[in-house]
């Protein structure tokens, strides 16, 4: 039921930091785990962050240190600060909703996807 949608890609030089930005269609105090999500050519999608309801933070190893993500419920809106960018984090990347339902197990919710490109 959910829509998600991301913005705040595009191209970063090395070193550089880049805040990318989800807006759920939905009140995000109503979803278990709001999270992001990467994939880069040749590789497959991996975690980056995500944030429960509650406030607990989970980072991917390859970010941990150098990223936040946050949430403004009054926004319906989740955020990723990402910092001292590489190119390795260039990626397609992705906003996560998922809700535990007892019946169905966990629904998860993909949004279209952002371009982070990270490049002198």
């Amino acid at each position: 039921q959910v829509q998600l949608v991301e913005s705040g890609g595009g191209l970063v030089q090395p070193g550089g930091s880049l805040r990318l930005s989800c807006v759920a269609s939905i009140s995000i105090s109503n979803i278990d785990f709001m999270g992001w999500y990467r994939q880069a050519p040749g590789r497959q999608r991996e975690l980056v962050a995500t944030i429960s309801n509650g406030g607990a933070v989970n980072y991917g190893d390859p970010v941990k240190g150098r990223c936040t993500i946050t949430r403004d419920n009054a926004k319906n809106t989740v955020y990723l600060q990402m910092n001292n960018m590489t190119p390795e984090d260039t990626a397609i990347y992705y906003c996560n909703a998922a809700r535990g339902d007892i019946e169905l197990g966990m629904v998860r919710t993909w949004g279209q996807g952002t371009q982070v490109t990270v490049s002198s």
